[in-house]
């Protein structure tokens, strides 16, 4: 399977399970791997027969803006599933970053998949 990439992308979102963190938005970082066949497309010159993606990180954006989240795990998840749902992405890697959380880190954060890896056919 083909993948649509796009590396980071920088959102700014309320997430924090401290009071203070509930008052700022803070900048996550976040890394995708998205399944589809981009054959059809590539065929045809045609945006429609792929992953767009600058619609979905628009969406990622609203997501992040619309959502306040203790947990990046729980963001990750929420936004992971929403990806599926909303744009029929069979599978999917999803690396979020929270930089600066760690004041000896670059960052934290979670890496997951979620949906089935499809095999190219012939």
């Amino acid at each position: 399977m083909d993948r649509v990439l796009i590396e980071a992308l920088e959102l700014e979102t309320v997430i924090g399970v401290y009071d203070w963190e509930r008052t700022i938005r803070q900048r996550l970082s976040l890394d995708l791997e998205l399944a589809t066949d981009i054959r059809p497309a590539a065929a045809t010159d045609d945006l429609a027969k792929t992953l767009d993606y600058a619609a979905i990180s628009q969406r990622i954006a609203r997501f992040a803006d619309e959502h306040e989240f203790a947990l990046v795990e729980t963001f990750a998840e929420r936004l992971a599933q929403l990806l599926i749902d909303e744009f029929s992405i069979p599978w999917l890697r999803l690396t979020l970053r929270k930089p600066g959380a760690v004041p000896t880190a670059a960052a934290v954060g979670v890496r997951i998949e979620r949906g089935k890896r499809m095999e190219r056919t012939q």
